[in-house]
């Protein structure tokens, strides 16, 4: 949404309950309308007005220049975080893993030093390669809308360690056995979303098309030793094929209709969350349903949450 804020949306935003039937889908009225991370050039020339930066020079930098070794006291506060996360739940964010994991992630060391002290509003910022970082709103809503769905709301469970063993969910065997968590991001940026996944999520694979962007975002990840996040550079439907299944699939960047192939990275009771629909785009989720016994049918659950503004998909490498 370039050019709104959040704060003027009248009345927080409540998650939507899942209680899904398969094949259907359902759309909320009157969804407000979030601002994506790609591409938003309104947000883009807000931000380099106030790092007193030209538009035309912001949009040729290859990369911004990362803020990780920013030791600015305020920045670094628990209590500018805090103040954050107070604000997302405000906004009607409810799921406490997602809180606590935004609560986690230093945002500052994300963004360019420049605009270090504006890090913790809640607007999209520039990150070069005229890409944006998320607000961070928008960051959390994807992921809660993830793990409503997958069914992982169990908040007294620890977040993930580095032994990838803090949350399990079943297999549809027999046995019952179980298995870690892996979530997919297509669109890296930065790194912010997927080091906010990192703590949400056992596994976490993200893959950018964008070969400057990787760079940038592996100096982001690599002071926070986040062990379970692996970054790929390539087309990121291609990439993809070679570590799925997957439980969880987040995209970045919109899309008129859904790719059949993707649903093929997904894992059975896995949830696809991306901005579906044109002209108008929702956050939509796609849940494949666990299969019923001696059925070879992969039943679908589809489900649209708010209003959201993104750039189309685009395939190939730069």
């Amino acid at each position: 949404m370039a050019g709104k804020d959040l704060n003027k949306i009248r009345g927080p935003i409540r998650p939507t309950e899942p209680g899904l039937k398969l094949g259907t889908k359902t759309t909320p009225a009157k969804a407000p309308t979030l601002e994506p991370r790609w591409g938003v050039n309104a947000a883009a020339e807000s931000a380099a007005k106030l790092a007193a930066t030209p538009l035309g020079q912001q949009q040729s930098q290859p990369a911004v220049k990362p803020s990780s070794h920013n030791t600015n006291a305020g920045l670094s506060s628990e209590r500018t975080r805090a103040r954050m996360v107070e604000r997302l739940a405000r906004q009607g964010i409810r799921n406490q893993r997602v809180l606590d994991a935004m609560h986690r992630v230093p945002r500052h060391r994300f963004v360019d030093e420049a605009l270090a002290s504006r890090a913790y509003e809640d607007t999209a910022l520039p990150i070069g390669q005229h890409q944006t970082i998320s607000q961070p709103y928008v960051v959390a809503r994807v992921i809660e809308i993830a793990l409503d769905l997958l069914g992982a709301r169990d908040h007294s469970v620890d977040l993930p360690t580095e032994r990838l063993s803090a949350r399990l969910i079943k297999k549809p065997t027999d046995q019952g056995t179980e298995r870690p968590i892996k979530a997919l991001e297509l669109g890296c940026g930065c790194g912010y979303q997927a080091a906010v996944m990192s703590y949400c999520f056992d596994r976490v694979v993200t893959v950018e098309r964008i070969k400057a962007l990787v760079e940038l975002a592996r100096v982001n990840l690599k002071p926070l030793k986040r062990s379970n996040v692996r970054i790929m550079f390539g087309d990121g439907l291609v990439e993809a094929a070679a570590e799925a299944p997957f439980d969880v699939i987040l995209f970045s960047a919109g899309m008129a209709t859904l790719p059949q192939e993707i649903l093929g990275l997904l894992a059975p009771g896995g949830v696809l969350v991306a901005p579906i629909g044109e002209p108008e785009q929702h956050l939509t989720a796609v849940q494949i349903a666990l299969p019923q016994e001696d059925s070879q049918v992969r039943q679908t659950t589809i489900k649209t949450f708010d209003m959201v503004r993104y750039v189309p998909v685009i395939r190939g490498t730069e």
